[in-house]
């Protein structure tokens, strides 16, 4: 097998293996980097190089590049956010072709805007604009008929009812509010994120979001655990923080026009839902989400030679 050429990139330690297959570009035409198996074994943190999943850079259709997310366990994503900024810094950092304050990438969400705040050399800060979130059940999909919102919808799962919104941003999400003071989101999200993410319910399984509103220096701020789709428990996630404030302005926690701050594990996200030009609408206002994106190293590897762990 090919050495793969790859960019090891974090989002607030949600991390990722950045392969650029453009033509011309280091990767090209190795689309080995894509097989569900070569991803497992890339993404593993002890026999591999270690990453919540692989970004796959391709030419772009509509914008100027485009996005694959193909997540640690094999399976492909539609839409990540952290994911978007780390490439949006690739494409910024590496082709000075593509070194201007505005780049669009194609992903499996659409077509999104990403504005660029850097030093003419190095990206440092991204805002995507993430667009509108479907709240129709097929669309998200929740096993529920089309025509209705689902707020504080009740879910069992194993010995516990728990009441979620659930939001697309171009992937499912299953945000729910804990109002219990001093319960631990992290706990929760290791105990029941996965029953969750495999319930019937979700018919493309879920991303499951444990948050909580608190108040913070400058207004309302949320707190939040993510259980990742195909991942597990990550240190950030930007569509999930998404989901989450939508989810907060539907159960009207917090109010849409608002920069909300998100802290995750690994740091914080800003994100702001439109203010309602329509409230009769079955869409929602877009949404937008700020946040950093860094690069940690670059590389090459073959993953013939990375051992498989024991199934013992």
């Amino acid at each position: 097998m090919s050495l793969i050429p790859f960019v090891k990139a974090e989002g607030l330690g949600n991390d990722f293996l950045v392969v650029d297959l453009r033509p011309g570009r280091p990767a090209a035409g190795l689309t080995a980097a894509l097989d569900p198996e070569v991803v497992r074994a890339l993404c593993d943190r002890h026999f591999g190089v270690g990453a919540d999943g692989v970004l796959a850079i391709l030419p772009g259709e509509l914008g100027d590049a485009r996005m694959r997310v193909i997540n640690a366990d094999g399976s492909e994503a539609e839409m990540c956010g952290n994911g978007i900024r780390c490439v949006a810094k690739v494409l910024y950092d590496r082709d000075p072709a593509l070194r201007r304050p505005v780049l669009r990438i194609d992903t499996g969400a659409g077509l999104l805007t990403c504005q660029i705040e850097g030093d003419g050399v190095r990206a440092e800060t991204v805002t995507v604009e993430m667009g509108r979130p479907q709240l129709d059940p097929p669309t998200i999909p929740v096993a529920a008929p089309s025509g209705q919102r689902l707020v504080r919808h009740a879910l069992r799962v194993a010995d516990r009812e728990f009441l979620l919104t659930p939001v697309s941003m171009g992937n499912p999400h299953a945000v729910i509010f804990v109002e219990e003071a001093g319960a631990d989101l992290r706990a929760l999200a290791e105990t029941f994120g996965r029953c969750i993410e495999h319930d019937a319910f979700f018919p493309r399984r879920t991303n499951v979001e444990f948050a909580r509103v608190r108040s913070g220096p400058a207004g309302a701020a949320i707190d939040l655990v993510v259980w990742e789709r195909g991942c597990g428990i990550t240190l950030a996630c930007g569509t999930g923080a998404c989901a989450t404030v939508v989810a907060a302005c539907l159960e009207k926690r917090v109010a849409p026009g608002e920069e909300i701050p998100v802290s995750l594990p690994g740091g914080t996200l800003f994100i702001r839902v439109a203010s309602p030009q329509d409230v009769r609408s079955t869409d929602y206002p877009g949404v937008s989400m700020r946040g950093p994106a860094q690069i940690v190293f670059e590389a090459t590897i073959d993953p013939s030679q990375i051992r498989r762990p024991s199934t013992l």
